[in-house]
């Protein structure tokens, strides 16, 4: 039997792309907080459909891969129809992700006038320059600083996957980027819906297993690239 938590208003959206041999135990974690979890299994070859359903999360597969932002608009369709659904979390499958984050994410989204806040690694210096790989700290401030709307916002740390917003939020969500630029595309979805936005100092666990399949600095540029593509669209 579930027990209460206080967070059953709250759906954590798990994208998932061959995350086998970790996403069981990252769903099983979160649900000892958070007993609603929705996790998109995108295509993956392994058996992360098993594994998510192993944990306990509800499962939506897509046949095929679509990338990470179609992953991420698939979960928040289904998690913003649920009944009772009033704060939204995006969570990474590797286990970069900590659960204390989301719980102070989602309280202050509870009691401060805010729609979203999105996490940011270089909150702390100290956790900067021990904590955060040097190719990250070098590479993810230029990006944020390129990013016109990003700018505009004060936000240091666009690409951080943990976001937590609110229903208004959820239900303006239409990600049209299926790859990892959809990251620039909420920010600037930020800006044109004047959504009240925050960033959070959290904490990201970099192991072995998350740094083996974490961005390069040619993704980083494919990132720029598909942004300047999404500002096209209609």
């Amino acid at each position: 039997m579930e027990t209460s938590t206080g967070f059953e208003d709250t759906w954590l959206i798990i994208p998932c792309f061959n995350e086998g041999p970790v996403i069981q135990s990252v769903i099983e974690h979160a649900r000892e907080t958070f007993p609603n979890i929705i996790a998109v299994n995108d295509g993956s070859r392994d058996n992360s459909a098993e594994a998510i359903h192993a944990g306990g999360a509800w499962l939506v597969d897509h046949p095929a891969n679509l990338g990470q932002g179609a992953a991420l608009q698939t979960g928040i369709e289904f998690a913003r129809s649920r009944p009772g659904a009033r704060f939204f979390v995006t969570f990474d499958a590797d286990g970069q992700h900590q659960v204390d984050d989301v719980v102070r994410m989602v309280e202050r989204l509870r009691h401060e006038e805010v729609d979203i806040i999105v996490g940011t690694r270089f909150g702390d210096k100290e956790r900067r320059r021990t904590k955060v790989p040097l190719l990250k700290r070098i590479i993810l401030p230029i990006i944020a600083k390129l990013s016109a709307s990003s700018r505009k916002l004060g936000l240091t740390d666009t690409h951080n996957g943990l976001r937590a917003f609110n229903k208004k939020v959820a239900d303006g969500m239409n990600i049209r980027m299926n790859g990892m630029s959809h990251a620039s595309e909420i920010v600037s979805a930020i800006v044109e819906n004047g959504w009240r936005v925050a960033e959070e100092p959290v904490e990201i666990l970099y192991t072995e297993y998350s740094m083996s399949k974490g961005q390069s600095l040619i993704n980083g540029v494919n990132i720029l690239a598909d942004g300047l593509v999404s500002k096209r669209l209609p």
